[in-house]
């Protein structure tokens, strides 16, 4: 299947769908994650409401993940990430009105709030191990961990690929119009990352 080559320096669009194939990866890629993510929802849905007291010594009670949540806390967290999402659009309006330095603004931004959900996540992971529930500690404990951890991944390499795009824009005094595509699909991923957490956070943490 042929791709259509442009001259003026855009990348090749795929003839039958007339996406740029940048875009069209990125879709593909994000479908693929879709089903990843459901992959790691449903094993801790299978997990989450079982009985393991035989995963503890005689005497003891059995450590939960439901048991130990900070819902406030939490919501705090989710909402500064779904915060991320609108700075990231002002980011990609910035720089489709040619305001370079905004655009760089609504980058770091983004990066910044993405970090600060980062650090929530690592603080509430800590708190779960000083009250004793580890990786190890349940299959429910594991299948809360990976998936959450897993997310957290996935945030972290998207506050990369922000401060990739921040870095190049400061270098070259701005974002050409071949790297707004980059900014559009880096939005894309961060915005498949926000709906992720939507629904692991309602799943998780708010239906019992």
């Amino acid at each position: 299947m042929a791709d259509i080559a442009h001259a003026d320096g855009h990348h090749d669009v795929h003839e039958s769908t007339g996406i740029d194939n940048r875009k069209l990866g990125m879709w593909v890629f994000l479908s693929s994650e879709f089903m990843f993510f459901g992959a790691l929802i449903s094993n801790y849905m299978l997990f989450k409401g079982r009985d393991y007291s035989a995963f503890v010594p005689a005497g003891q009670s059995v450590i939960l993940p439901r048991e130990l949540y900070d819902i406030p806390f939490t919501s705090v967290s989710s909402f500064v990430l779904l915060m991320s999402s609108l700075t990231m659009v002002l980011a990609h309006d910035a720089l489709v009105s040619g305001d370079q330095n905004r655009t760089r603004i609504w980058l770091a931004a983004t990066g910044l709030l993405g970090s600060v959900f980062i650090g929530g996540q690592v603080f509430e992971f800590t708190e779960f191990v000083q009250q004793g529930m580890t990786l190890s500690t349940n299959p429910a404990a594991s299948a809360f961990f990976v998936l959450t951890g897993f997310h957290g991944a996935h945030v972290f390499l998207g506050i990369l690929m922000l401060l990739s795009l921040y870095g190049i824009s400061r270098r070259q005094g701005g974002l050409t119009e071949s790297q707004g595509l980059n900014v559009e699909l880096v939005g894309l991923y961060w915005h498949f990352v926000d709906i992720i957490w939507i629904v692991i956070f309602t799943i998780v943490y708010l239906i019992p």
